[in-house]
């Protein structure tokens, strides 16, 4: 049963167009605490930013939203932003 479901999870995500993958796969980070670095890179800018005890979350506009670890509030563009969980 246990190989029987990455099987049927990737039978599902085949019949998706790749937006809805896309929409799925933020949709899964909105609702999960924990830690994550957050980088944004785009040519020569890179910013990172740590997340502890918190999450991500995202709104149709294409933006991901968070508090950082130090209290601040950052948004950034769905495209060109990357998300990693991190144990802290």
């Amino acid at each position: 049963m246990k190989k029987l479901t990455p099987l049927i999870l990737l039978a599902l995500l085949t019949g998706c167009t790749q937006d809805q993958q896309n929409q799925l796969s933020r949709k899964a980070i909105e609702f999960l605490d924990g830690n994550y670095r957050v980088t944004y890179a785009n040519g020569t800018t890179e910013k990172t930013w740590t997340i502890k005890n918190g999450k991500v979350t995202t709104t149709e506009k294409g933006y991901y939203y968070f508090w950082d670890d130090k209290k601040h509030y950052v948004q950034t563009p769905i495209q060109n932003t990357f998300i990693e969980e991190i144990d802290s």
